[in-house]
């Protein structure tokens, strides 16, 4: 029975290290369409004044959604194109590895959510609006950071980007300039949309200066 879960597991790793250039490019569309979601998604949360805590997460919660949604369809299309099965054995490793950091992100937003007060004191403020993006940036860099063990470095990188960036505006505290609006979504445009757009854009081009030389 170890034997044989072994010789799977040893399976796995071999087919995730062969496959890395592929997830390569199949990852820069799915980046670009999580930029575009996430910088939309800022602008217009911006835009329609969305500051009341449980408001803000329940609409950051959707924009997730749809940016979920949007990467799975995306996955797909391209298991399709290459004629493998979506839910293959790495495929299985790396949403396992994405899996706790989400989960831990799930359950702090449940729980600042439902502990926010009716109406909204100014502490529920900072800990939905300001708190609670920048745990969102630190644990989505943990589940790519996990995710990208066996993919390319720029992964574990992109994953570092994310925690160091959410961890030092942290510790750098609320700018007296800052509103919460702007910076709330601030961060979350910038993070989940810009960065996220810069690093598909690089890699839909590395990946195209490979494919010429």
């Amino acid at each position: 029975m170890e034997s044989n879960w072994a010789a799977e597991h040893l399976q796995t790793i071999r087919t995730l290290m062969e496959r890395s250039a592929i997830y390569r490019r199949a990852l820069a569309p799915i980046m670009i369409f999580n930029g575009a979601v996430g910088s939309a998604g800022a602008l217009l949360g911006w835009g329609l004044k969305i500051e009341a805590p449980r408001a803000f997460i329940l609409y950051w919660a959707a924009i997730s959604i749809l940016a979920l949604v949007g990467s799975f369809l995306l996955v797909r299309r391209q298991a399709l194109r290459e004629s493998e099965p979506f839910w293959s054995p790495p495929t299985r490793r790396i949403t396992q590895a994405f899996l706790p950091p989400l989960a831990a992100g799930f359950i702090v937003s449940t729980v600042v959510f439902l502990d926010v007060a009716s109406p909204p004191q100014n502490l529920d403020y900072v800990l939905a609006m300001l708190f609670l993006p920048l745990s969102w940036v630190v644990l989505y860099g943990c589940a790519f950071h996990a995710a990208g063990f066996f993919m390319p470095r720029g992964m574990r990188l992109f994953g570092w980007a994310f925690i160091l960036g959410g961890c030092g505006l942290f510790a750098g505290g609320i700018p007296d300039w800052a509103g919460r609006l702007t910076y709330a979504h601030g961060i979350m445009g910038f993070f989940f949309g810009a960065l996220h757009l810069a690093y598909g854009v690089d890699l839909y081009f590395t990946e195209q200066r490979k494919n010429e030389t």
